[in-house]
């Protein structure tokens, strides 16, 4: 039996610390589109929508409205679609995995053309896109919302490392679950927990499952013999000082350990190893033993938007980040993760920006100027 973690939220700051887990659960010229020669495309659409997470799903619902169903498609190669947040409590054991996926073909909105394929290279010059099957489709607008990569692979001895018990890591389908076996077959020593030196979705949650972890160390009399460790990459708790502040204390208050500018450069997972790098002193490694691991692995830009036309310098698509409109393309348009808007990378941070994009997109279909936000 899964043991739940409900815990008693009686004082105010225990109050600010269950909404911190809860956080991330939430004219002429400008506006003339691209003309060039189309590729030779075997099918075009008025709006195409590349990705099938939350911001794609969410933006082709508001595109059927706007030009029919028929004339919308969405290319996502993946048959499972799923709701990411409730990892945290998967990992936990709060929540099963089965509850948090759905297939593809039951949230794709009704009607929309759902291409199932992968996206090789956009071609913005041209207004279209190809597929890794070799599928070129044309489009008169775009929305990318192809989310964000994990790079577990820059850990060196990852992703294989997975393959040993007391390593897990929630923002994996396939690695979620051990988490929670990590967390059952605790015994005692070290649990570590990381936060890696790159921008990621869900910034919150790799100190949610810290939390959680050390409250059902609580519960099932483990905690005595846990030294629970947050390693962050980064030189603050929470880049919000007034949630920082209240969480110094619930780290004060639950005798925690954390570590800033420690980054996850390897693991030994035969060895039950950590290796940090300490980024204030490069090259300086601390080696840490682990009972238990939780890694929250670095994140990029998708490979393919990285080398396109539509990537800023560091490779997330350029966008105006009071439209959502691309900066050089003005049919072009991102949503979501994989862009360079100065928000949170969430499902939260999607659903307000999914309305300002449908503003967007109306006025331009109107051949009017796109508003800045108020």
């Amino acid at each position: 039996m899964m043991a739940p973690l409900v815990t008693a939220v009686s004082s105010p700051r225990a109050r600010l610390f269950a909404c911190f887990l809860r956080l991330g659960t939430q004219q002429a010229a400008l506006l003339q589109l691209h003309t060039g020669a189309c590729c030779t495309a075997k099918n075009h659409y008025e709006v195409l929508v590349l990705g099938g997470g939350s911001g794609g799903i969410t933006m082709a619902a508001r595109m059927k409205r706007k030009v029919g169903a028929e004339n919308v498609a969405i290319v996502e190669p993946s048959e499972r679609h799923f709701y990411q947040p409730i990892w945290t409590l998967v990992g936990a054991g709060a929540k099963q995995l089965s509850l948090s996926g759905r297939s593809t073909a039951s949230v794709i909105p009704s009607g929309v053309e759902w291409i199932q394929d992968r996206v090789a290279e956009l071609n913005p010059d041209k207004n279209c896109i190809r597929t890794d099957n070799g599928k070129e489709i044309s489009y008169k607008y775009l929305i990318i919302a192809l989310g964000i990569q994990l790079d577990y692979e820059k850990i060196k001895g990852l992703p294989e490392g997975f393959a040993y018990p007391k390593i897990g890591s929630n923002y994996s389908v396939k690695t979620v679950e051990k988490t929670w076996k990590a967390l059952q077959d605790f015994k005692e020593g070290n649990a570590v927990f990381t936060f890696p030196n790159t921008p990621v979705k869900c910034a919150g949650a790799p100190q949610k499952i810290m939390y959680l972890s050390e409250a059902y160390f609580r519960k099932t009399g483990k905690r005595p013999k846990a030294n629970v460790i947050f390693n962050t990459a980064l030189g603050t708790i929470f880049g919000v000082k007034k949630y920082a502040a209240a969480l110094q204390e619930i780290i004060r208050e639950r005798d925690l350990t954390v570590n800033y500018k420690h980054n996850l450069i390897e693991v030994r997972a035969d060895k039950q190893e950590a290796v940090f790098e300490n980024l204030d002193k490069p090259g300086e490694i601390k080696v840490i033993q682990y009972e238990m691991l939780h890694v929250t692995p670095p994140m990029s830009s998708p490979d393919v938007l990285k080398t396109s036309p539509v990537a800023d310098s560091a490779g997330w698509v350029d966008v105006d980040k009071d439209t959502l409109q691309h900066k050089k393309y003005p049919n072009v348009f991102g949503i979501g993760d994989c862009t360079n808007l100065p928000t949170s990378k969430t499902a939260a941070a999607v659903a307000a920006q999914s309305g300002i994009l449908d503003r967007t997109i109306s006025l331009i279909m109107k051949n009017q100027r796109p508003t800045k936000k108020v």
